[in-house]
């Protein structure tokens, strides 16, 4: 291989017209034609055998890009690599964008529901995922992802984790499919984690804005002099700590009455296993007023217990409009299990897992959850009763403010 390079210029390429390889060094030459068409090629010898690698036709392969993928390629000779052999899966190798879409082809049937797919798609792409998408997944590193989860890290803490762990899902199918090699750059553990701050634990968990826990039982007095079922139904929402469409989509064929007990099915549940829970007095009594005045609905017990219009379920803006009515602001309703939780941790001797449970949150292996779930339904009766009890208090007496939108 000559040791000379760049023996040619821009000037020189275009004017060339002798058929034949005109070298430029370094086992890098440009192939005239008869025909006057131009090519790039790199030759070397393997030992007795001569091999011949295309880099591409000039002049879209300018003679600067040319010159650098003959040093790649002197590179992987010199470490007793195969360059053409890299080069063919460098091109068979997807970027970023391609490895989503072929990850959500792969994983699509194991979502319960399109929101789901719905969400992967929209933050792994433009939204959020612009910066990596046109990118080769071989090439992306941990730099590249933190600039991406960096803008959203402290003001959209929740969104930017489900992020992160959706990143190191697809970089992990991109191993798998053999296109990248070495340690995931978006795996938190020993490496993220060294470089983002731990996102404090604030109450306004990402874009869920939450209430104080302390505001909560004035506002739960304010809410229980508004008329409608989109108010019965928050009501329940906030004593049951239950998420919205849980509550919204509840059907009188879960329920117990006798036993003050609602078992979610699986099939509603966004960990798809069933959820039981307790319902203390001021839940139970507001099912059992509903129950009395005929809302149960159809014979088979299918009736919504919080019906809405034209006995459909209540449309998850029924709650958003009644907050607005409220002129209440910095708050959502699935806040309120952030104010749940809080309380439970900060108020009570509640063991961690029980107060996740109550949440209806995965905590431990699949043998811990079994033997918790089968014991700890009475800790969670007896934290729900807590609960609708610190919702029944007042400062000394008087109604807590709660945040309102100014008149």
């Amino acid at each position: 291989m000559a040791r000379e390079l760049n023996k040619l210029t821009d000037a020189k390429c275009k004017a060339l017209s002798k058929p034949g390889l005109h070298g430029d060094g370094g086992g890098l030459y440009l192939n005239v034609k008869a025909g006057g068409a131009k090519s790039w090629s790199f030759i070397w010898r393997e030992g007795r055998r001569r091999r011949e690698g295309g880099l591409g036709v000039y002049p879209a392969t300018t003679l600067a890009s040319a010159r650098r993928t003959a040093t790649e390629y002197r590179e992987a000779i010199a470490e007793n690599r195969d360059p053409i052999a890299e080069r063919r899966r460098q091109k068979a190798e997807p970027n970023f964008g391609e490895a989503v879409k072929l990850f959500l082809a792969d994983n699509e049937a194991a979502w319960r529901n399109e929101k789901h797919k719905y969400q992967w798609g929209q933050t792994l792409g433009d939204a959020y995922c612009k910066y990596l998408r046109p990118m080769k997944v071989s090439q992306i590193m941990t730099d590249d992802v933190l600039k991406v989860l960096r803008p959203h890290w402290n003001t959209k803490s929740e969104t930017a984790k489900r992020l992160m762990g959706r990143i190191e899902r697809v970089l992990a199918f991109a191993k798998v499919k053999g296109w990248r090699t070495g340690d995931n750059p978006a795996a938190w553990r020993g490496n993220l984690d060294a470089l983002l701050p731990k996102q404090k634990k604030l109450l306004a968990r990402g874009h869920h804005a939450a209430m104080s826990y302390a505001d909560v039982p004035a506002f739960l007095k304010s809410l229980r002099q508004q008329d409608g079922i989109a108010a019965r139904a928050l009501e329940f929402v906030i004593l049951t700590a239950t998420r919205s469409g849980e509550a919204r989509n509840a059907a009188w064929s879960e329920f117990d009455l006798d036993a003050a007990l609602w078992t979610i099915p699986a099939k509603r549940m966004k960990a798809g296993k069933v959820h039981q829970v307790p319902l203390s007095k001021p839940a139970l009594a507001i099912v059992k007023a509903l129950h009395d005045t005929g809302t149960e609905g159809d014979a088979d017990g299918a009736g919504f217990v919080f019906p809405g219009y034209k006995g459909k379920a209540l449309s998850d803006m029924a709650f958003k409009q009644l907050m607005k009515r409220m002129k209440v602001e910095n708050c959502t309703t699935h806040g309120f299990r952030s104010s749940f939780r809080d309380w439970a941790g900060n108020e009570t001797e509640t063991p961690r897992e029980v107060a996740e449970h109550a949440l209806a949150h995965i905590v431990g292996n699949a043998v811990e959850n079994a033997y918790r779930r089968s014991t700890a339904l009475d800790k969670r009766r007896k934290l729900m009763d807590e609960w609708a009890g610190h919702l029944s208090t007042t400062k000394d007496g008087n109604v807590v403010k709660f945040s309102r939108k100014k008149a």
